[in-house]
């Protein structure tokens, strides 16, 4: 099969590897329909050290299950199915409490042992707890758009529901958004649908900020640092935001937040962090009363619901693909989304 490989910054390669095989009883082997490139993946592209053997990349598919192992019971073969971004058993202590990406027996994509989703096959570990079945669905005769919606629900747009409802994000509230990226944007549309008020987008690039809009964004502040700070303190009669939610992970996107949280506001923080140290003091936290939340969103736990939203029709998260290519063409991929000529690509076998 082929698969997609990083060698060291900006050098990406998609290579002829052997086929994955099932290693234990809990695994299944998925065939791939889509893939995609994740925002979180470019931190490796603009950053990697050279590696001699290549790191196996991507961790969002839908697909179809090929084979499964002894052990498998909720998902068969020919299934249609829709894969989180982490592997979990759903059945320890921390799934059963909704937090699937601290599962006990869990773990991620991309390492030699689990390989990238990013390829044409794909082996899930503990398939029971990490495949879902998108029912009544044929891959083969699905609109692209219903594909591309049901990818998103794989990593991106749950990531940006998990933000919103980790914030708390209720009728009444006011929510200001950092990032205009894809995670930032299906914060935006998960914010709308829990009832926010008022929902301010910070983002520069007005292709991305128009999708913002569409999908319920009210103000859109371009300006960054002090002077954004200052904006959307203005927009707010001065009182700031209820909730904020930092969607880039960049330390200069954290101190707009804590400028822009009103007292006993949450931020809730889902882009992956470049930093170790983040203020926490009088002067950023502390002296606010304001709670600070988020991580990595278990995207298992709205699964079956997102799903269903997809299904009906009540949601498109899919929008935010503004391209497809070839799997053979994923280092094209990993450019576009660098120089931000595309939002999000996603890949075909």
């Amino acid at each position: 099969m082929r698969a997609t490989f990083m060698y060291a910054a900006g050098d990406v390669r998609v290579e002829t590897v052997p086929d994955p095989v099932i290693q234990h009883p809990t695994d299944a082997i998925v065939r791939v329909v889509r893939a995609c490139v994740c925002g979180s993946d470019l931190h490796r592209y603009h950053s990697m050290p050279a590696s001699g053997t290549g790191d196996p990349m991507g961790h969002e598919l839908v697909g179809v299950v090929e084979e499964t192992g002894s052990d498998v019971r909720s998902v068969r073969t020919g299934d249609f199915v829709v894969a989180p971004f982490a592997f979990q058993d759903n059945t320890c202590v921390f799934c059963r409490e909704g937090f699937q990406t601290s599962c006990v027996h869990g773990g991620w994509y991309g390492s030699p042992r689990t390989g990238g989703l990013q390829a044409e096959l794909a082996r899930i570990p503990l398939a029971d707890g990490s495949l879902v079945v998108v029912p009544d669905t044929d891959p083969t005769t699905a609109d692209p758009s219903l594909l591309a919606s049901l990818l998103a629900l794989s990593d991106v747009y749950l990531t940006g529901y998990h933000a919103a409802h980790m914030g708390r994000v209720a009728p009444g509230r006011t929510v200001t958004v950092i990032g205009d990226g894809a995670v930032g944007l299906s914060a935006v549309l998960a914010s709308r649908r829990l009832g926010a008020e008022r929902i301010v987008l910070m983002g520069r690039h007005t292709d991305r900020t128009d999708l913002g809009r569409a999908w319920g964004a009210t103000d859109v502040v371009a300006a960054r640092g002090q002077d954004g700070i200052a904006q959307v303190m203005e927009l707010t009669g001065g009182e700031g935001s209820h909730v904020v939610i930092e969607a880039v992970g960049l330390m200069p996107a954290y101190e707009q937040a804590y400028g822009i949280v009103r007292p006993g506001g949450v931020i809730s923080r889902v882009g992956v962090p470049q930093y170790e140290d983040a203020p926490v003091g009088f002067g950023s936290l502390f002296g606010k009363n304001a709670t600070l939340t988020g991580g990595p969103a278990p995207v298992r736990a709205y699964l079956e619901a997102g799903i269903a939203d997809v299904l009906a029709g009540e949601i498109a998260p899919g929008r935010v693909f503004d391209r497809e290519l070839p799997l053979a063409q994923a280092a094209e991929a990993y450019r576009l989304m660098s120089t931000r000529e595309a939002l999000k690509v996603a890949l075909r076998p």
